[in-house]
């Protein structure tokens, strides 16, 4: 028997080389009524595009039909449609290939190159929690989950700012955020005379407030990146303070002063360089101005900056019935009374002070939280969906989830954080659909063990595909819920 493990991405990537030379043709199908008949689809446009009168040659046809390679998936047919070529998998094969390795379908496709360092800043965690806006709050769970995806990619992560505010700390605890702690600043002294050495000579500097050192000269240097960088060109100076150079000095020595050295692919000399770190900030889009200047007095201020500095910017939150002017920590208390108010009419009691529902409660507010920040992406046929849409597609997906394209043009990168969410949403629906149609622990009789055992083993792959897309969240397994 064949082994290895199937990828939708292996698969399309077969099928569109059996075409020929050109752009991709073949998308995957998702919707439950497509997946009736085919789980692959070359529509009829595209295949007039690239064949005379959409007529796709025998050779061609018979180099779909017969698909084969690593991590291809079986094809049982291939079929001409007026919607185009159709394909089918040897599903029974794919069952018996999936439930069989189900630990390989809960890993990414491919890891990460070793000795891949990313930095992941998010300033909004510099905040007192009571002052923390929704937006900003989107932006700690953006780097909370993008951390996770990194991670279990075999990225060696590095989390900025260290949080010093214990009230602060607290509340990430709360949402189950997992970010590190600190109680001193890092020595600013070498950025304090590079500073007061680059500082506007204009002006007279002993009027200056105190922790105030003078402006520095930015134009420069966003005129020399192009106005295709990204970068606001309204930006000329930037008012460089105490708590600047602090912040800075934590960036700085957490580039240079890796925790990880001894597991990395480094250069001999052991030390690592900045260049080899990918900078990515992640910021609220009322933050980004500011940090756009933070990003270019690092640059100037510091010959050692990382060349790649990237900015992942969190759009504005708009929750329904929610006002905007709400903190954090009260939109918090809004979800987690409602939690408690749903309980309550589904049990006919209260049972917010009950101890053994108290950390349930807990878990389903912050996992509402989440999943409403982070959202804005056997042969029956309930099967077949959880399978084909679900577990299958769930190593390429993580791999997806933590690819960050660092050496695209321009100051800003985007991130697929919303991924994982759609996936869970739809694994939710299709399993509880199928659940409620489908005896997993049927009657014991003995012609139907086999049946009950693949369901079972298909249980298995579900629940593996949902505890880790769950703890790319930092939410419990179900069995804690």
């Amino acid at each position: 028997m064949a082994t290895g493990r199937l990828g939708i991405e292996e698969t399309l990537g077969a099928l569109n080389a059996a075409l020929g030379p050109g752009g991709p043709v073949w998308f995957k199908e998702t919707r439950a009524r497509h997946l009736r008949a085919r789980d692959f689809l070359a529509p009829q446009r595209a295949l007039q595009a690239r064949f005379r009168d959409g007529e796709v040659p025998e050779c061609v046809f018979h180099a779909v039909a017969g698909l084969q390679g690593p991590g291809v998936a079986p094809v049982l047919r291939c079929a001409r449609t007026s919607a185009g070529l159709e394909l089918q998998l040897q599903r029974s094969a794919v069952f018996e290939r999936v439930l069989g390795a189900v630990a390989d379908y809960a890993a990414p496709a491919a890891p990460a190159a070793p000795g891949s360092r990313v930095l992941l800043h998010c300033p909004s965690l510099r905040a007192a929690p009571s002052a923390l806006r929704l937006s900003q709050l989107r932006a700690v769970l953006v780097a909370d989950h993008l951390a996770r995806a990194l991670h279990a990619h075999g990225v060696s992560v590095r989390l900025v700012p260290a949080v010093r505010d214990r009230h602060m700390s607290t509340f990430l605890q709360q949402l189950r955020v997992d970010w590190p702690v600190a109680s001193e600043r890092a020595a600013t002294e070498a950025l304090r005379s590079r500073t007061l050495a680059e500082l506007n000579p204009a002006g007279d500097r002993e009027a200056l407030p105190p922790g105030v050192l003078g402006n520095v000269y930015l134009k420069e240097l966003v005129e020399e990146r192009g106005h295709t960088a990204g970068y606001d060109p309204n930006l000329e100076n930037c008012l460089v303070t105490e708590d600047l150079l602090s912040v800075l000095a934590e960036l700085q020595a957490a580039v240079l002063h890796w925790p990880e050295v001894g597991s990395l692919d480094l250069a001999a000399g052991g030390a690592p360089d900045a260049d080899g770190c990918v900078v990515v900030h992640v910021v609220s889009c009322e933050e980004e101005f500011q940090q756009q200047k933070l990003d270019l007095l690092w640059r100037k201020l510091d010959d050692q900056a990382p060349l790649s500095q990237k900015h992942l910017v969190c759009g504005p939150v708009k929750v329904a019935g929610v006002p905007g002017t709400l903190t954090a920590p009260e939109y918090y208390k809004y979800r987690h009374a409602q939690v408690c108010n749903a309980s309550a009419l589904k049990h006919s009691r209260d049972l917010a002070q009950d101890p053994a529902w108290t950390e349930t409660f807990r878990v389903l507010s912050v996992a509402t939280i989440k999943f409403e920040m982070l959202s804005t992406a056997p042969q029956s046929q309930g099967e077949w969906l959880l399978l084909f849409n679900s577990v299958l597609p769930f190593p390429d997906l993580l791999s997806q989830t933590a690819a960050l394209d660092h050496t695209a043009p321009g100051l800003h990168i985007t991130a697929r954080t919303e991924m994982v969410c759609k996936l869970l949403v739809q694994l939710s629906m299709d399993f509880s659909s199928y659940y409620n149609r489908v005896h997993i622990l049927g009657e014991p009789r003995p012609h139907l063990f086999g049946q009950m055992f693949a369901r079972l083993q298909l249980l298995r792959a579900v629940c593996e595909v949902l505890h880790t897309g769950l703890a790319m969240l930092g939410l419990p397994p179900l069995s804690h819920i």
